[in-house]
């Protein structure tokens, strides 16, 4: 959990950086209806809660700099034992200041009397324009409020600044606390991937499987911090297949891509393993290379280093690997320089990874790709997809999909894998599914076979 007292850090350098004319104004994420009086699940708007750790919708936290009276203000709903009878208990606002530990709060109803004061005499509103229509609407409304006093001194903001500018970059570097908790994320959604490979039998579906792994996060606390992607067979060359109710076929493999969100912070894991529990000489080949080529780009996630030079390592390899193996034809350095790869390998190796699984941060400053430097979080996800239409390959490649991702943090030093815990080594995969089912492990054959199957595509 992320202390109160690093939630106020947050406010304070958010205040410190746009300066002692500005405001800041930002909305909680309003409950959402899926149909007819059936809400999603709520879930806060990660800036919010970056700033406030505060989980409840109809709140609204403003932050005035230099202002005397303090300068952290909250408008929140107020206790109410009627509503809270049939919708659960609110922390109100008496309990907003003594546990957010907010300068100020105030209810939700008031707002509309007391915002127009706060925005008097500040120049630039710092703000999310554009998320959320209905609350534009409202902020223009008090803007123009204190605009319809100007005859008699008031003076209102002429400027609105794009608050994720700010915002996001502080949000990039994350603190010893975040990466606890992404830790803790990190080890439920490898737990949850242990006991998918165990449970995944021959004869299942994709959805039983997705049922094993949600019911490991909800167990330990989490939520999928994404919709899971459990792709059987040639169903994991579709980059973001979600239908998830294929049967689980003998022979084939299982492409799952699921992390869990523990305290609003997610992970982001990918394996692949054999339903039967033995990959085929033509699967354990291919597996290879993309573990070779994700070991080579994690080794690339040093300060200092480009945020592309990862990508840029597996691309290496996996081309190199592609070559040899046949799938592709000429010299190293040709494909690579006529992308040839992209046939196989279409997405990057990474992304940015914190409260959203896709997390903010800009990836280019002044046109370059920016540094990596300690505290950045990001995932290593290399693939091999050899679409089943595939003619120009031996056919016995045709249909296999393959990904592995892992959660990385920069230090000062070597890159922190947040999750080792879930295995990807091939012979460690199969000896705990043979663990799990009460089988011989076939590790040492399947390499074997690996090994030959991967001479003999290379002279074909």
């Amino acid at each position: 959990m992320i202390p109160a007292a690093e939630y106020k850090r947050r406010r304070r350098h958010l205040m410190q950086a746009v300066g002692r004319d500005a405001i800041v104004v930002l909305a909680a994420a309003p409950e959402k209806l899926r149909n007819n009086d059936a809400h999603y699940p709520y879930r806060q708007d990660s800036d919010f809660h970056y700033l406030t750790g505060f989980g409840e919708p109809d709140a609204v936290l403003v932050l005035v700099p230099g202002r005397p009276q303090g300068g952290e203000i909250l408008f929140c709903r107020d206790r109410d034992p009627e509503r809270e009878r049939w919708d659960g208990p609110r922390l109100g606002v008496e309990g907003a200041e003594r546990e957010l530990g907010v300068d100020h709060a105030f209810p939700i109803d008031d707002i509309d009397d007391i915002l127009p004061g706060l925005l008097e005499d500040r120049s630039r509103v710092y703000y999310h324009l554009g998320r959320e229509a209905d609350f534009d609407l409202r902020l223009m409304g008090w803007v123009n409020r204190v605009r319809a006093r100007v005859r008699i001194g008031a003076r209102p903001p002429h400027e609105f600044v794009a608050l994720g500018h700010v915002l996001h970059e502080m949000r990039l570097l994350k603190s010893r606390s975040e990466i606890r908790t992404m830790q803790r994320a990190a080890r439920i959604a490898a737990a949850a991937h242990a006991r998918a490979m165990g449970a995944a039998r021959p004869g299942l579906t994709e959805a039983t499987v997705e049922a094993e792994l949600v019911h490991a996060f909800r167990s330990a606390q989490a939520v999928p911090a994404y919709e899971p992607i459990v792709a059987a067979g040639a169903n994991a060359c579709v980059l973001h297949y979600r239908a998830n109710r294929a049967e689980l076929r003998d022979g084939d493999l299982l492409l799952i891509d699921a992390g869990a969100e523990f305290d609003c912070y997610a992970s982001d894991i990918t394996r692949t393993f054999p339903i039967n529990g033995r990959y085929s000489p033509e699967q354990r080949v291919l597996y290879d290379l993309v573990l070779e080529a994700q070991l080579a780009a994690i080794d690339a996630v040093r300060p200092g280093h480009s945020w592309i030079a990862p990508h840029e390592a597996a691309v290496r390899v996996l081309t190199r690997g592609l070559v040899r193996l046949g799938l592709l034809k000429g010299s190293v350095e040709a494909n690579l320089r006529e992308h040839a790869y992209r046939r196989f390998y279409m997405h990057k190796t990474g992304h940015w990874l914190g409260l959203d699984v896709h997390d903010v941060g800009d990836y280019r400053v002044d046109g370059e790709y920016r540094e990596l430097e300690p505290g950045m979080v990001l995932t290593i996800e290399p693939g091999i997809y050899v679409d089943p239409g595939e003619k120009s390959v031996d056919r016995r490649f045709r249909g296999i999909g393959i990904r592995i991702e892992d959660d990385v943090v920069v230090t000062r030093g070597d890159p922190l894998v947040l999750t080792g815990d879930v295995p990807k080594d091939p012979d460690r995969i199969e000896q705990l599914i043979a663990i799990a089912r009460g089988t011989p492990s076939p590790s040492a054959a399947s390499a074997r076979a690996a090994r030959r199957a991967g001479r003999s595509t290379a002279r074909t």
